[in-house]
């Protein structure tokens, strides 16, 4: 399905494929030879989508461009299903597995690797040739890869990348206190924009 969104609607190269079951809404481009399985969602969130040259994207990934970061991958690039991505740049020929999750601001370089359920967290700097092993997660610039029970050593990195405020535009709430109310405004606020979208 392919939908408008703030007077934009996605281009599709005509040696492309995208299932009939997928959707694309907004400021979406999809190169030559690329493929967009079943269940697969790119959305333009205030920033492009771009496909390079031969990408697929697998059954029920979800690949989101931001106002801040749009999302954009190189050539040769492998979706897995499941995967979330969001405000990203990956560079040619990466492979995300299975459950990836990449986060708004990072960078992937090229040939690189990310594996079952690994994350690549926000504004990650992960060089070329690089590897997340299954279920690991990267954090940081230059991107630093930890266990995911080693919760502490993550977070010494991470918190100071400002998830809150780099993403909702938000102050990190004192103990007792929850980001959620400043989090459910702002992000429907913004979301509402696709009251005026139309099928095209």
């Amino acid at each position: 399905m392919l939908i408008e969104h703030e007077g934009r609607s996605p281009s599709v190269h005509p040696t492309a494929y995208v299932a009939p079951t997928a959707t694309l809404c907004g400021d979406v481009r999809v190169g030559p030879g690329c493929r967009v399985l079943f269940g697969a969602v790119l959305s333009a969130e205030g920033g492009p989508v771009e496909l390079g040259e031969d990408c697929i994207v697998m059954e029920n990934a979800v690949l989101r461009g931001t106002r801040r970061d749009p999302l954009v991958l190189g050539r040769q690039v492998l979706v897995g299903p499941g995967s979330s991505l969001s405000g990203c740049s990956v560079e040619d020929e990466v492979f995300l597995a299975t459950g990836s999750r990449v986060f708004n601001g990072a960078r992937i370089g090229a040939r690189s690797e990310v594996r079952i359920n690994g994350i690549v967290h926000l504004r990650t700097a992960l060089p070329a040739d690089s590897l997340v092993p299954i279920g690991w997660v990267a954090v940081g610039d230059p991107a630093q890869v930890f266990p995911p029970q080693e919760h502490e050593a993550i977070w010494a990195v991470q918190k100071d990348l400002d998830f809150p405020g780099y993403v909702f535009g938000l102050e990190r709430p004192a103990d007792g206190e929850s980001l959620m109310p400043g989090i459910s405004e702002r992000f429907g606020r913004a979301l509402g924009r696709h009251l005026g979208d139309r099928q095209v």
